[in-house]
């Protein structure tokens, strides 16, 4: 693979995107904004794909799937806690005045990233965007002023929270209790620089599962992940390559509920595509772990251009939520378990569905020579690629495009995303198919003509087979 190199070299995975139609700049003919990315036609399909495989991943554990809204009150997010401590330490510029936040990039030490002046600590800043709902009557009224204080959600978990009673109502009072959401979360970014890395308006896919904290180390089907070698950076420690299961005995990752779900991320990664070369899970310091957390672990993924970046968080959340709602709200959110009236604890496995998608623009994409041109291609796999396969008449002559289309309608038919394309030579409509990931590339010729079979080329290898029409669809799965 051909990366792009550090940050100030041209970014070529975003340019590609741009440029085929995968993500484009928000508000671009406005002007742009940071931090606000769209999502082509290409873009739009591969993003649903990961979604799909996501939905379908968690479904095999028996998990159920809710929607909740992007809009909370003030009251839900002060008893989570997120109005005192989602927050970001800022340094501002003394002299253009502008905010950064500070990180492992930006600090009081060095010099402000947009115009080289001197910074200075500007405190805390809350990450969260907020709004009104309903309208206040008359000014000056702090309490009606503060009822009508919302704010748009930062993760998607509470929505999960504050459903609970209903939810194991649901699932007739049993534990464990697995439950997904798929959905937007915003974040008021202090400085969002880098593309779909960091990103005021995203989607999470999350998964909240209550356990009975008695059994967070009896997980009923360890078994199957146990073996799978992972590689670890601990809090305290380097990188290391260990099983699920010595990691777990070890006391390295707390239990076994959370060493399953950190296993079953990485498989799922994988599955989609992500070299596991590129990829290693490190433990949360104490001092950046997140206030709900008692253990968190981060899917990373190391990018050519950024570095190793966060793309899912495992966290072990113990008891806070549901316990902050309760000593809030003054319900009871115990369950009876065989070992008693307990407070669930929540294992959270939260996927950044943008960075995701990134990683897999970054690490797909390639070049190769071949004869006198460079050949680009986003390696993607076919159950994850936006184009399943491409159609083509050998020539622009009605017999064979008639034949063409006859051919490209029957997949759709069956289900398949295909596109027709006629436009340019065979060598360019390749070209053009291979540098958006299309797997396979069906010619229609005159030899179809006579015996209903077709050249299907592959994307990987450029090989070429004839396959009966009839045949195609086995070749496409």
């Amino acid at each position: 693979m051909v990366g792009a190199g550090k940050e100030g070299r041209k970014d070529e995975t975003a340019e590609l995107a741009r440029r085929r139609g995968f993500i484009w700049q928000a508000f671009e003919i406005y002007g742009g904004a940071a931090g606000f990315y769209d999502y082509g036609p290409l873009g739009a399909l591969l993003k649903r794909r990961v979604e799909g495989k996501w939905r379908d991943f968690y479904r095999r554990e028996g998990f159920y799937e809710i929607e909740t809204t992007t809009i909370a009150p003030r009251d839900i997010f002060e008893s989570s806690g997120h109005l005192e401590s989602f927050t970001d330490p800022t340094v501002m510029c003394k002299s253009c005045k502008s905010v950064s936040r500070v990180d492992e990039n930006v600090n009081v030490d060095v010099k402000c990233p947009e115009c080289g002046g001197e910074l200075e600590a500007s405190g805390e800043l809350n990450l969260m965007f907020q709004t009104r709902i309903g309208v206040t009557k008359g000014e000056g009224d702090e309490q009606a002023a503060k009822k009508s204080e919302g704010y748009l959600r930062p993760e998607t978990a509470q929505g999960i929270f504050i459903n609970f009673q209903r939810l194991l109502k649901f699932n007739r009072d049993k534990l464990p209790l697995g439950i997904i959401q798929i959905g937007k979360a915003y974040r008021n970014e202090i400085s969002p620089r880098q593309s779909l890395i960091r990103l005021r308006e995203f989607t999470l896919a999350e998964v909240e599962l209550f356990v009975d904290p008695a059994e967070k180390n009896n997980h009923p089907r360890f078994e199957e992940v146990k073996d799978r070698k992972l590689r670890i950076v601990p809090s305290d420690g380097e990188a290391e390559e260990k099983s699920v299961e010595e990691a777990v005995s070890r006391g390295i990752i707390a239990n076994e509920y959370l060493g399953y779900h950190i296993a079953r991320v990485d498989e799922f990664l994988e599955s989609i595509g992500l070299p596991r070369a590129k990829l290693h899970f490190r433990q949360h310091r104490q001092d950046e772990m997140a206030h709900y957390a008692t253990d968190c672990w981060d899917a990373e993924f190391l990018s050519d251009r950024y570095g190793w970046m966060e793309i899912v968080g495992v966290a072990d959340r113990g008891d806070y939520d549901l316990s902050a709602h309760a000593s809030s709200l003054n319900v009871d959110m115990r369950v009876h378990t065989e070992s008693g009236k307990v407070v669930p604890h929540v294992i959270e496995p939260s996927f950044g569905i943008d960075r995701i998608i990134y990683a897999l623009l970054e690490s797909a994409f390639y070049e190769e020579q071949v004869g006198k041109e460079k050949r680009k291609v986003l390696q993607f796999k076919s159950e994850i690629a936006p184009i399943q396969a491409a159609v083509f008449p050998l020539l622009n002559r009605d017999e064979l495009k008639s034949k063409a289309r006859e051919v490209f309608q029957k997949l759709r038919d069956a289900s398949f995303f295909v596109e027709y394309d006629n436009s340019g030579s065979i060598g360019k409509r390749y070209r053009r198919q291979d540098e958006i990931g299309t797997p396979y590339c069906i010619t229609i010729d005159y030899e179809t003509l006579e015996d209903d079979t077709v050249t299907v080329r592959k994307r990987d290898t450029m090989k070429q087979v004839r396959v009966p029409i009839a045949e195609i669809k086995e070749v496409l799965v």
